[in-house]
């Protein structure tokens, strides 16, 4: 009896059991580094070294560099010759086109929430808006609420465009006003609402307004200066 099959099927097993490791350790590593950009905590500017990122971890370079490659492709890093990777500078510019491009996402997500009335999120987005007004800061809820109605459209292609961009664009929140948050709410509230009864005009226009709010607080200059 030959042994090449199961040396085949043991050398997939084990190039599986390998992938999946390094995807692990690359989520780890991602998502670590992607919430400490959104937090500042990593400024713009600063350089992502391979080893000392490895290093820190305590994994090799190959999930370190396939995270660095997610970053840059979901533009929170910047890959130069000679400069290696860096954290990408974030302008005020870039953040109210991509809050342009949230707007119509957005506006559309709620309007096919709307149509399913919530589908198997309306609980959620009740549960939701009612955690929101009792978190202090309620910044993580905020941010929750417009993940659910994004998943409650029932579009995964859109689901994941949204997703994407409000990656892009959470850091710069971190510095509202606790007036700034409560308005934040009452409008999250009034689309959660819409969408509940099926309204989708008022869903996707509340969506449009309450981002417009947030656009124009954008540029004003608030969000992002020191």
């Amino acid at each position: 009896m030959s042994l090449a099959p199961a040396r085949a099927s043991a050398r997939a097993g084990a190039t599986a059991r390998y992938d999946r490791g390094v995807e692990s350790k690359t989520a780890s590593v991602l998502r670590t580094l992607r919430a400490e950009i959104v937090s500042g905590e990593l400024p713009g500017g600063t350089r992502l070294k391979e080893d000392v990122i490895a290093a820190r971890f305590g994994v090799s370079r190959v999930p370190v560099r396939e995270a660095l490659r997610q970053l840059e492709s979901e533009g929170f890093a910047l890959a130069e010759k000679y400069r290696g990777v860096t954290v990408a500078e974030a302008s005020a510019e870039s953040v109210i086109e991509l809050m342009q491009i949230r707007r119509q996402l957005e506006g559309l997500a709620a309007r096919l929430a709307a149509k399913r009335r919530g589908g198997e999120s309306s609980a959620d987005l009740k549960v939701v808006v009612e955690l929101a007004r009792e978190a202090t800061p309620p910044v993580e809820p905020l941010i929750e609420f417009h993940h659910l109605v994004a998943g409650a459209s029932g579009n995964r292609q859109l689901e994941s465009m949204i997703e994407r961009v409000i990656q892009q664009t959470a850091w710069a929140f971190e510095r509202r006003t606790q007036d700034a948050l409560s308005a934040s709410l009452e409008d999250h509230a009034a689309i959660a609402a819409a969408i509940l009864r099926g309204s989708e005009t008022q869903a996707s226009v509340f969506m449009d307004e309450h981002l417009s709010k947030d656009e124009e607080w954008l540029r004003a200059g608030r969000a992002l200066s020191s």
